[in-house]
């Protein structure tokens, strides 16, 4: 079971929980929504015992927890099944001892009776364990994040930043504790292994609380959902789609009540401004002006604050943008792009799409020049003036700085008042853009990255998942944005928000290779 009971947390001056009240039942799946900033990885936090509370009590009970955190937070120099055996390090030191003594006995050291004593033992621990079954555990998990039979013993520093959260994500998955806390988990996912997810999570009978953009995903998963808003939380029965329902109903009876209360307190200030200097109205007046006092005011619904940002195009490229021909690329001996042949025109939106792995991230890496192909050759227009967006783009960010040091390193020598304009357009407004970039949520970092990438000027954007980490509003925000751009965007995304709303071109990245999508072709 998952709880807080009166929780309140604040860092400085700003009270991020105030009065934190639920309780996630075993084996209910709830779903944590709210915009981003809003404190949801702060409870997450708490719920682990990462932070402590000001006042009032949250936490867990039973005798395991995982938790998704937003960083991987790997042992780099671990092969991927030695750090999916780190989620078991029970079974893992009864392991290593077993092979500790196979190893003495084999070399005919210590006392052979004590040892095979002791070896039994283990044996039979190792067994209570269950620990025999571990191992067909971690495959079958491996398995359906997608990772490769020659993976396991590569090395995790050797995975991207999307694949090492992938390996977190098994960690948890693996050991199946008893309640979970997941922070994103279907960011870096393709809809294959997203549907793989949601039907892990539907069968795990554990107390899960999931935070997430992704709607669709929380349909499948979540019997309820927490809708997070001034540091307190909402309870609404059902999936992602029941809450929306539910929310707009209740937000249009709130407006209701308002304007109903607002129609009668008009007409009883009328009636008091009217027989207020009427000495035989006196008694009426002061009647009704203490009704009013005592009236607890309905608020009407607030707009929540929405970034607001336009994309420019700047300058005129030449008809042809950018050709690639036959290019190839091979991490050692790893092959990933065979013979590539790909012609972008201007204002064309060129969208990626395939598995993870398949290679579209090292096709955009190419053609921003951050890799050099292992063969063929890619030619840029004279004016294409190319701007890169990586998917891990807030990871790249100094979390030394704060938030307007951040986009100020980029800006060229901008003056802070053009800063702070686009930095409030993504909600950083005021003392904001002095927040230390550590303390952001990854949400918020996003926006900064955002933010950095666009103050800087192009006519050509190369974009890897730009999408990952937003909330569902930037989201929006951003395909409108991308819609409107004037000039040319070759994009890889499993989002299907750019797929059907921004492409003209659909090339599919697969079996080492891109070939066009023609009945996906747009113009």
């Amino acid at each position: 079971m998952l709880f807080a009971e009166n929780a309140t947390k604040s860092f400085g001056p700003n009270d991020v929980i105030r009065g934190l009240t639920f309780i996630v039942g075993d084996g209910e799946h709830v779903g944590l929504v709210g915009p981003n900033g809003g404190g949801k990885s702060t409870i997450l936090r708490l719920l682990a015992g990462d932070h402590a509370v000001d006042s009032g009590a949250a936490g867990y009970r039973g005798t395991s927890l995982g938790y998704l955190r937003q960083e991987a937070g790997l042992t780099d120099a671990n092969t991927l099944i030695q750090e999916l055996w780190e989620a078991f390090p029970e079974a893992r030191a009864v392991e290593l001892e077993l092979e500790g003594i196979a190893a003495q006995i084999e070399r005919g050291e210590g006392d052979l009776d004590s040892l095979i004593e002791r070896q039994a033992a283990l044996f039979e621990q190792f067994e209570a364990m269950d620990g025999y079954r571990i191992e067909a555990r971690i495959g079958r998990v491996l398995n359906g994040l997608g990772f490769a039979e020659s993976d396991r013993q590569k090395r995790c520093a050797d995975f991207s930043g999307g694949w090492q959260m992938r390996i977190a994500l098994a960690k948890v998955l693996v050991r199946r504790p008893e309640n979970a806390l997941l922070d994103e988990p279907t960011n870096h996912l393709d809809a294959k292994t997203r549907d793989w997810l949601a039907d892990e999570l539907q069968d795990w009978n554990a107390a899960l609380l999931i935070v997430t953009h992704d709607g669709p995903f929380l349909d499948q998963v979540a019997t309820r959902i927490l809708d997070l808003r001034d540091g307190a939380v909402e309870s609404y029965t059902g999936g992602y789609t029941d809450y929306q329902r539910q929310k707009a109903a209740k937000l249009q009876a709130q407006d209701q009540a308002a304007a109903r209360q607002e129609r009668e307190l008009g007409k009883q200030e009328r009636f008091i401004e009217r027989f207020r200097a009427k000495a035989t109205k006196t008694t009426q007046v002061q009647s009704r002006e203490k009704m009013i006092a005592k009236i607890e005011r309905i608020d009407r619904t607030k707009k929540e604050d929405e970034v607001n940002f336009v994309l420019t195009s700047h300058g005129r490229t030449e008809l042809d943008v950018l050709m690639m021909k036959h290019v190839g690329h091979a991490y050692g001996d790893h092959l990933v792009l065979v013979d590539v042949n790909l012609h972008v025109e201007r204002g064309q939106k060129v969208v990626f799409i395939g598995p993870n792995g398949s290679g579209k991230s090292t096709l955009l890496r190419i053609a921003a020049g951050l890799v050099a192909p292992t063969e063929g050759v890619v030619e840029w227009a004279e004016r294409a003036r190319p701007g890169y967006y990586d998917q891990h783009q807030d990871e790249a960010l100094d979390y030394n700085r704060t938030v307007i040091e951040e986009v100020r390193s980029v800006a060229g020598g901008a003056p802070d008042v053009k800063l702070r304009t686009v930095l409030g357009q993504f909600l950083f407004k005021g003392d904001d853009v002095f927040k230390p970039v550590r303390v952001l949520s990854g949400g918020e970092r996003s926006r900064v990255a955002l933010a950095k990438f666009l103050i800087q000027p192009t006519n050509v954007l190369l974009l890897d998942e730009p999408t990952n980490h937003l909330d569902r509003t930037t989201r929006r925000k951003l395909i409108e944005a991308l819609q409107g751009y004037e000039g040319t965007i070759v994009c890889a995304s499993h989002d299907p928000g750019i797929v059907e709303g921004i492409a003209s071109h659909v090339y599919e990245v697969k079996d080492l290779a891109v070939r066009e999508l023609l009945h996906m072709r747009r113009e």
